[in-house]
């Protein structure tokens, strides 16, 4: 579990006259150069106040305070600096006063006083001011707005500091203000202008000499990268500023370098990288804080790797080094993150029993750290000390008191609206009354925790490593214990409930796919499209749960319903994978029917008379987990497969993108691909034929082979007005983002970078794509998440539609395919999932396509209209 919570994790990354704070499972400011470089307070004239208050020691002493994190005692320091300075009429001594308290308050959650503090910091500056001074006020101001929300002020603030640096002369302090622009920028959903502003930053520091202050700056930029998903640059700009620290032999920066190399190899999931990298980070740290983290994080990797005695050989240094530590926030988050591991080591170690702890011996670090936190009056450490000792008590079945202290955990976030660690603790709850049988209190615990998630989720994910590297573990099964609370109550208020955590799961899951926001634009629900055009369109959600697989069902003009087949979740699990491997060719027709007619009995035989009844034609799935990488169009009822009787589309979630028949559109198209062999990928001389078909059937720019660039197909996307992107070439999706691609002539083109140039183009003026077409790509096979990558392509670029595979076939097949969807979709009269069921009917009925291998890989996700 990561400490930092939504607003800890938003302080912004204070270069040139601020203080730079360095984000990982335990965070430390640090200064950026030599102390020095901040404004010095002048010393007052009046003797009397200098030698009875001394406001330049409080300011000092302050600093002092913060760099420790007792940001409680730096706020009384400072506090009492800032009325000295105001009796001695001293205004700018006073607003640097005030900005550093507003800095203590934001690290506090005390948002009312650091906005007080730093709006009366601005008010009192001189006019003229020094725009040095003025520039570091104004970047703790927009730090303060961003944590609070407001992006645009933020981004809008940073503006007007980096305007003030650019007068004082500080180059190092422009690009801080570039970065901190670039997260406000990814904060309004802004991916491609952000990326932009992050390239001209890195191309800016590369130019600069060799020094700490670069090295530094580079690692700041890389942790940006890291935390918006591009995990590529972040590991090349942390080598570069590794490899200048090493030059200058600054071991302290080769510490920091490592440390946040092995959190992005962490968050790829190359957790033997990672835990090299800590290794490093340890050897080389120059303080007992700095090594601490680094062995924290190995140990928790080791443990999870199950490699116990190597975890238990860092025993003794973290004891050590955690012994060395004063009184401290910082002190107390190594204190909670060491137990938290030692908590999961003795839960789920599989009977490994380190004979070097105990529960008893975790309840004393854990006492210890919540008296600390007392003295430090430091609320939001005091909540994460009580709620990991309730947890505990837990695991002991101490329910009474374990109750009451996450209780008391939960009601000391809430005061300081600490929603990021508030969740952690209603899900706790929610554990405790499910054990002992309270339904009732779990149910309204759960809903809690599902709610805060859905106030933060974005945040989390864009920002919080932890959060992406444990998804799987520690946010996803809060939305699916929901489910199944809810569902053991099937009332239509909770069927409602139900289907909005399963929606709600889907986005959650492609924001942690892609470490951000994904869906921001207009949308629409789809059952009001359905009521208003489509009257003859079910909505199946069928979602996988630990002793089930349970499925709720949308019909028109009805209520919902639900129904379910009771089987532990791995034979569930491994019934969806036979039916993905059973679409090859090889496999026996007799077993691939039997897999495929057992899924159709979950999913469809229950309801397939209403659909009757009601004359249904489309079914729209919400699929979850590995049935994402299934095709509901193999499925068989023992006579037909699904496709012959119904258009299919899937969409992950109620919410579509401004849905619009196509009959009402002039389709135009940009056409690319590749029909020549290239960068170790097959030749597909069917792409030629079916790039003509395309452009014979509705206008297009044409980009084939040598002219398929990828920086030509930026250009085209940028600049040619069309509402169709058909792309003829291989590709793949991956659960990991940064094997996710299509391929041009000259590369590899990220598939994240494809969807932020489409967003792009969607949130222009001109009008938006309709359609994107990816006509010979695959998602990876054995790969439970790959299909996230596919789905979340079409969610995050805004296109109304997508049309993808599930596997590359013969590229003569796929390009029929192709030819016939857009013959039928200049028809009259024809929806996109029509179209695409005609198209694959068309092969289904030749004797050489008639294997679901050849028609059912394609799949059409978003608006079916």
């Amino acid at each position: 579990m990561g400490w930092l919570g939504r607003r800890a994790r938003k302080r912004l990354l204070f270069l040139g006259l601020a203080w730079l704070t360095v984000v990982g499972i335990i965070a430390s400011p640090v200064a950026l150069g030599n102390a020095s470089t901040l404004p010095q307070p002048n010393q007052p004239q009046d003797s009397y106040l200098a030698q009875s208050l001394d406001p330049v020691s409080r300011l000092s002493q302050g600093k002092i305070d913060y760099d420790r994190g007792r940001f409680a005692d730096a706020v009384l320091a400072w506090q009492a600096a800032e009325q000295v300075y105001q009796q001695a009429g001293d205004r700018i001594n006073q607003a640097i006063s005030l900005n550093y308290l507003s800095l203590a308050y934001q690290h506090l959650g005390q948002w009312e006083q650091a906005k007080e503090s730093i709006e009366e910091s601005l008010t009192i500056l001189p006019t003229p001011t020094d725009p040095a001074l003025l520039a570091q006020v104004l970047n703790t101001k927009g730090s303060l707005q961003l944590a609070i929300g407001q992006s645009e002020a933020a981004l809008q603030t940073w503006k007007a500091a980096e305007t003030a640096y650019s007068q004082a002369d500080d180059a190092i302090g422009v690009l801080g203000c570039q970065i901190n622009q670039a997260q406000a920028l990814q904060s309004l959903g802004m991916f491609r202008r952000s990326q932009q502003v992050l390239e001209r930053v890195q191309q800016a520091l590369t130019l600069q000499p060799d020094s700490l202050i670069k090295a530094t700056g580079l690692r700041s930029l890389g942790m940006v990268w890291q935390a918006i998903g591009e995990l590529d640059e972040a590991e090349n700009v942390l080598k570069q500023s590794l490899a200048i620290a090493q030059t200058l032999n600054s071991p302290a920066n080769i510490s920091a370098a490592f440390l946040n190399l092995g959190n992005t190899a962490r968050v790829l999931g190359d957790r033997d990288a990672a835990i090299n990298y800590y290794h490093k980070a340890a050897k080389t740290a120059t303080n007992p804080l700095n090594q601490l983290e680094a062995q924290l994080n190995q140990f928790k990797l080791l443990i999870r790797q199950q490699q116990f005695n190597q975890a238990q050989a860092l025993f003794t240094p973290i004891q050590h080094n955690l012994s060395q530590l004063s009184s401290s926030r910082y002190a107390i988050y190594a204190q909670v993150n060491w137990a938290e591991s030692l908590i999961e080591l003795l839960d789920n170690s599989a009977g490994y029993s380190p004979e070097s702890i105990t529960s008893e011996d975790i309840a004393q670090l854990l006492a210890k750290t919540i008296t600390q936190a007392k003295a430090l009056n430091d609320i939001r450490a005091e909540s994460l000390a009580l709620g990991t000792l309730g947890k505990l008590y837990k695991i002991n079945q101490q329910w009474l008191e374990s109750e009451r202290l996450i209780q008391k955990a939960l009601l000391f976030s809430q005061t300081i609206n600490a929603r990021d660690i508030s969740y952690q603790w209603q899900w706790q709850l929610t554990q405790l009354y499910q054990q002992t049988g309270d339904l009732n209190a779990a149910i309204t615990a759960n809903q809690d925790a599902f709610e805060l998630l859905q106030s933060i989720r974005g945040d989390l994910v864009a920002m919080n490593p932890d959060v992406q590297f444990s998804f799987q573990e520690q946010i996803e099964p809060i939305y699916r214990n929901l489910v199944r609370l809810l569902l053991e109550r099937p009332s239509p208020d909770n069927l409602n409930r139900a289907r909005n955590v399963i929606e709600s799961l889907q986005l959650a899951e492609l924001e942690n796919y892609f470490r951000t926001s994904c869906l921001d634009a207009k949308s629409e629900q789809i059952d009001t499209v359905i009521e208003d055009s489509d009257t003859q369109t079910a909505v199946i959600y069928p979602i996988i749960l630990p002793d089930r697989i349970a499925v709720i069902l949308s019909l028109p003009g009805q209520p919902l319903e639900t129904y379910s087949t009771a089987l532990p979740q791995a034979e569930i699990e491994e019934t969806v994978n036979q039916l993905r491997q059973s679409m090859n060719i090889a496999y026996s027709n007799r077993k691939r029917l039997t897999i495929s007619q057992t899924i159709y009995n979950w999913l469809i035989r229950p309801v397939e008379t209403q659909f009757n009844q009601q004359n249904i034609k489309t079914l729209v799935f919400v699929l979850d987990g590995v049935l994402r990488n299934v095709p509901m169009a193999a499925l068989h009822d023992g006579q037909q497969y699904l496709i012959e009787k119904y258009s299919i589309a899937l969409t992950p979630g109620l919410q579509l993108l401004e849905p619009r028949s196509l009959t009402q559109l002039q389709l135009r198209s940009l056409t690319g691909g590749l029909s020549e062999p290239r960068l170790g990928f097959s030749a597909l001389p069917a792409v030629e034929d079916e790039i003509e078909q395309v452009s014979t059937n509705i206008p297009s720019n044409v980009l084939l082979n040598q002219a398929f660039t990828s920086t030509a197909l930026e250009n085209k996307i940028n600049t040619v007005p069309v509402s169709v992107v058909h792309l003829a070439t291989h590709g793949q999706f991956s659960s990991n983002l940064e094997d996710t691609f299509i391929l041009t002539w000259d590369k590899r083109f990220n598939a994240n970078t494809l969807s932020q140039l489409l967003k792009g183009k969607n949130q222009d003026n001109s009008p938006p794509i309709e359609l994107l077409v990816l006509s010979a790509c695959q998602t990876a096979n054995g790969d439970q998440r790959a299909a996230l990558g596919l789905a979340g392509l079409a969610v995050r670029s805004g296109t109304r539609s997508t049309i993808g595979t599930l596997w590359s076939v013969k590229d003569k097949s796929t390009a029929q395919a192709m030819i016939q969807l857009y013959n039928n979709l200049t028809q009259p009269d024809t929806n996109r999932a029509e179209a695409l069921r005609q198209a694959q009917l068309f092969l289904l009925q030749q004797n050489q396509y008639q294997h679901p291998y050849y028609w059912a890989p394609f799949i059409l996700v978003g608006n079916w209209l």
